[in-house]
């Protein structure tokens, strides 16, 4: 018995508790290399290749590292910081977390759940094809040597040829249509035996999937190192790495390619808008350095891809490939032919195969349970679900997906893979961190704009800055990049000047900067208040102690440069589908990516709808009253007692905390019976609305 206890304790480990009573990683860097297990996957050894490739060779070298870390520093870092914040602070998945934020905000939070499991659908179906590889790697020759394209296409994919269907003068004529309709064998057996280490990973909690972590990222982390050392010592493999790091051509940067593909790899490529950040930081400790962790994963992701990077680029020198204009490579391409063309080629082939492809199943492998916790999680917190075993959580959600997932594996799968992939990638994602950011910085109370300002005022300016976005970026598109910016700064400033016109007098107490005259102080509550509001409030709980604290211009940067990016990016996924709209299975894949819009939609206008995902006792946790300039701290129902500043906590959870914001920090005594305010607050709470 006392070996069994030992082995249990090994491979079945007990999950650690926080003081809430919820489930908490073993430690701060289980979080830290699970987290980065979710972002590190596919997209860095696969989209990151093809990604230069494609701009190095035929735009010029390192000009691409500008654009790529002004996307980082503009995009991909602050919207991390958000979703683990939010998680860590609210103690909850995505759904959770949002409707604490703001309760018509749930449909967001819901978004993000679904587009990480429409993923990891098919995403096991891309692992079943590396297995497939994996296991001829133990032949010798490699089964793909001098004739790689049959080997993928005959021995993998075994998908019939579609019957193209046909666009004539803008009208289609015909559909395309798909021969094959049978279950692949191989691949679907690779498939089930995917969820089954998916299963055997998360069924237990987070204390399991701590401990599992150190093997599914700290090896890949190796191997990878292994392979760039292999690459770059290739002959001619300097012939490969000089298209990256030994030529600048400065020109190229005003090529609008290039800075498109530099902001989608890094969104991509860290896994924003999937849901597993906020759902994973969710079981941190509370007072854990999120601002910090942030960086931290997001400079490791950018690290390893880079070395992925290299690692590819002295394969492509060795195998001779120079970039041309209309030769363009795809992440497949990288993955299950170039660099197995690459293998085949080496002495000492077999091991170089089973080393490539052993880390693509573990990165891919710790990605599908990343992105399946967050549904876990997000049953697990719910009302209907609280009660359930996690055990069988898990194991319903695992069996429901592997049979769900089994279309992937037909002999039209390959197809309905590369359309999923498309448009959940190219709309759904984008989309969904496009509200994230504008759920933060104009929802996130709202209701002290509109008691200092006015409903009109707040209504105006709102109107202005969503209508510059969109018919900004429909200009852009269908005129000229020009006349879309000029028509999206019109648009805003006049719609500032009338909202700041028809803005009532604040009567509160802003940072001291914007004390200057009237019109700074409306300026402030109309343009940054609520950005910088949610920074404060989340503060009080992720900064107590030496942690670090989320910086004054987080707010307007989500705002004002994130969501426009993603506006811009989000305006190429339309019209794309224009061509392809014969195409059944591209018809399917847009329609499932477009439900994520419907969810944003029905939160919005009908948030009861979404009631069943948040626990009775954590409803209305969101509802924060009128108290403008002072920073509301994060209740916890479930223990009793608030958050505090510095991580103090109180005995009453009648009411958030208060802190007054005196421009610098947050102060713990801040009160809402100023005189002047109490007609302004009694009119906000009566359109205060209940669930």
């Amino acid at each position: 018995m006392g070996v069994v206890n030992i082995l249990r304790k090994i491979f079945v480990p007990e999950t650690k508790k926080a003081q809430d009573g919820r489930d908490q990683w073993p430690s701060r860097l289980s979080f830290i290399l699970a987290a980065m297990g979710g972002c590190v996957g596919l997209g860095n050894i696969l989209r990151y290749p093809s990604q230069v490739y494609n701009n190095f060779g035929l735009q010029g070298g390192m000009e691409w590292f500008i654009p790529y870390f002004i996307a980082l520093l503009f995009l991909g870092i602050p919207a991390l910081i958000l979703e683990i914040t939010i998680g860590q602070a609210y103690r909850g998945g995505p759904t959770l977390a949002y409707d604490h934020m703001h309760k018509r905000l749930k449909g967001v939070g819901f978004s993000l759940v679904y587009n990480g499991h429409m993923i990891v659908l098919y995403y096991v179906a891309i692992l079943a094809w590396v297995m497939t590889y994996f296991r001829h790697s133990f032949k010798s020759p490699l089964p793909w040597k001098g004739s790689n394209d049959e080997f993928y296409m005959g021995s993998v994919i075994r998908n019939q040829d579609p019957i193209p269907g046909e666009i004539v003068d803008g009208s289609v004529v015909s559909y395309t249509s798909y021969p094959g309709s049978g279950l692949i064998g191989e691949t679907t057996g690779w498939c089930a035996f995917t969820w089954f280490l998916v299963w055997l990973c998360i069924w237990k909690g987070v204390g399991l999937t701590g401990r599992v972590v150190y093997f599914t990222m700290g090896l890949p982390i190796l191997t990878i190192i292994i392979l760039m050392g292999r690459g770059v010592s290739l002959p001619n493999a300097t012939r490969g790495i000089r298209y990256a790091w030994a030529t600048w051509r400065g020109d190229t940067l005003a090529n609008g390619q290039i800075w498109q593909d530099a902001c989608g790899q890094i969104f991509f490529s860290i896994g924003l808008g999937m849901g597993y950040f906020t759902s994973y930081a969710s079981y941190n400790n509370q007072y854990q350095n999120g601002v910090q962790d942030a960086l931290i994963i997001v400079c490791s992701n950018s690290i390893i891809e880079i070395t992925c990077g290299i690692a590819v680029f002295g394969v492509i020198g060795f195998l001779g490939m120079d970039p041309a204009e209309g030769d363009a490579l795809g992440s497949f391409d990288v993955a299950f032919l170039t660099l197995p063309e690459a293998t085949a080629q080496m002495p000492g082939a077999q091991f170089w195969s089973f080393l490539f492809f052993t880390t693509l199943m573990l990165l891919g492998f710790s990605s599908a349970f990343a992105l399946t916790d967050t549904t876990i999680t997000m049953i697990c917190d719910s009302e209907f679900g609280k009660n359930w075993k996690r055990p069988f959580v898990s194991t319903s959600v695992i069996i429901a997906s592997f049979l769900v997932s089994m279309v992937f594996c037909t002999e039209f799968g390959y197809y309905m893979l590369d359309a999923a992939d498309r448009w959940l990638n190219n709309f759904a994602l984008v989309w969904t961190v496009l509200c994230e950011c504008l759920g933060a910085t104009v929802m996130y109370r709202h209701k002290d704009v509109v008691g200092l300002l006015g409903w009109v005022s707040y209504l105006t300016y709102t109107a202005a800055y969503l209508l510059a976005l969109i018919l900004g970026v429909a200009v852009g598109h269908a005129v000229h990049p020009g006349a879309g910016a000029g028509v999206g700064f019109g648009i805003f400033f006049i719609g500032l000047a009338v909202a700041l016109a028809l803005a009532k007098t604040p009567e509160s107490g802003p940072p001291q900067f914007w004390k200057k005259n009237v019109w700074l102080e409306k300026i402030y509550y109309l343009m940054f208040y609520q950005g910088y509001q949610l920074s404060l409030d989340l503060n009080l709980v992720i900064a107590t102690g030496k942690n670090w604290s989320i910086p004054f211009f987080w707010g307007p940067l989500l705002r004002y440069v994130s969501a426009p990016i993603l506006a811009i990016i989000l305006g190429f996924a339309y019209p794309s589908f224009h061509a392809v709209r014969n195409d059944p299975l591209q018809i399917l894949g847009f329609t499932v990516a477009n439900f994520t819009m419907a969810f944003v939609a029905i939160g919005l206008v009908f948030p009861r709808y979404f009631i069943p995902f948040v626990p009775k006792e954590k409803r209305g946790m969101g509802h924060i009253p009128f108290k403008p300039d002072v920073s509301v701290a994060v209740v916890d129902v479930s223990m009793g007692r608030v958050i505090e500043e510095g991580g103090q906590r109180s005995n009453s959870f009648d009411a958030p905390v208060a802190a007054k914001n005196d421009g610098h920090g947050a102060k713990i005594g801040g009160s809402d019976s100023d005189e002047g305010l109490a007609e302004k607050r009694a009119a906000a709470e009566r359109g205060n609305e209940v669930y």
